[in-house]
């Protein structure tokens, strides 16, 4: 049997570019070779498109785009090609690829841009769409959709652009400390503040402007935080539920990649009860907001039980030690089981 050829996009231009080439390490190392050839295509921080062949270790170390076999290279829209066109001195070389994986995070890869091109070249898509890409990275639109979708929903307040610091105070009146000053389009807690008093609320908001033009400001919601994994289209495999424990602070970047301060229970600390009601929840949010293949779904549980919507990660970590392959494999998924699937899936759809 012909092997398919599988897309994978890894770095990009954006500020998780290393979060990046840890998750594509661990799904490329995870592919399986014998049904599936891969085509790896890097973004670099600069947002330049390059055709790699090197070794796995130059991408987990950051010298993948230094590699003397590097060529230029875009993924066509033409739904003619379907594929990949490399720039080589000798001429243009053109690939038709049966599926791309974009193992990328944040900003022009989580959001819907690389899915749009996907789409608009006939290229079908591991993980979600365009649509719920967009939808998802945006905190606003996400948890208003969730909000009609019966979910609970912390309460907020929307800032577009700059602002003044009297304005800032005269929008939040009606909220209580501590807040949360959010870029409403970035990822893995960049630009996220923690406020707990008045006087520290505007330059919170001024470093999330730093990351998107849009903010998101909202109550502390009392209670700690726990994930689900969902995979698949119309039926649904949903894993373990896990749980973050914190000592202090919050889930910030620091805390997600080092877990310095900071514990991931797997399963999560609660009963059988409580467990099913959150696969459950993360189940009707996954369908509102659109969601195909795979993304993880974060909510909170507050002390008197009640579940309130965070975020949902379209494209979540995906290193073998990575929060989503580890809540499958409480299912008893194997890291190569859940590849296998996601491709499987795209290609079949």
């Amino acid at each position: 049997m012909e092997k398919k050829k599988i897309a994978i996009l890894f770095g990009g231009c954006s500020t998780e570019y290393e979060v990046s080439l840890q998750s594509a390490y661990a799904v490329i190392k995870h592919v399986n070779q014998s049904r599936y050839e891969t085509v790896l295509i890097g973004i670099t921080r600069q947002g330049e498109w390059l055709r790699y062949n090197g070794s796995l270790e130059q991408i987990m170390d950051d010298t993948w785009s230094t590699d003397p076999g590097c060529v230029h290279a875009v993924i066509s829209p033409s739904r003619h090609v379907r594929g990949v066109i490399e720039f080589h001195r000798d001429g243009i070389k053109a690939t038709r690829i049966d599926a791309a994986f974009p193992v990328l995070h944040g900003k022009n890869g989580e959001d819907g841009t690389i899915q749009g091109l996907l789409e608009l070249a006939g290229i079908p898509v591991v993980g979600c769409g365009t649509l719920s890409s967009a939808l998802c990275m945006d905190k606003d639109m996400a948890h208003k959709i969730a909000m009609q979708a019966g979910i609970k929903v912390p309460r907020s307040i929307v800032v577009n652009g700059k602002i003044s610091e009297g304005e800032l105070q005269q929008l939040v009146r009606e909220l209580s400390y501590p807040l949360f000053v959010k870029p409403a389009r970035a990822g893995s807690s960049f630009g996220i503040t923690k406020v707990e008093r008045e006087d520290g609320l505007f330059k919170a908001a001024v470093n999330a402007l730093e990351y998107d033009p849009k903010v998101v400001i909202e109550e502390s919601i009392d209670g700690f935080e726990v994930g689900c994994a969902v995979m698949g289209n119309e039926e649904l495999i949903i894993g373990e539920v896990d749980e973050i424990e914190l000592s202090q602070g919050f889930f910030d970047y620091t805390e997600k990649y080092t877990l310095k301060t900071s514990k991931i229970h797997m399963p999560a600390r609660v009963d059988e009860q409580t467990a099913e009601r959150i696969k459950h929840t993360a189940a009707a949010i996954y369908k509102a907001l659109d969601c195909r293949g795979f993304a993880r779904v974060d909510m909170f549980v507050t002390p008197g039980g009640e579940l309130v919507f965070n975020e949902v990660n379209t494209i979540p970590g995906f290193t073998a030690h990575s929060r989503y392959p580890n809540m499958l494999k409480g299912i008893g998924m194997s890291f190569e089981e859940i590849v296998d699937k996601l491709i499987r899936m795209a290609i079949e759809e």
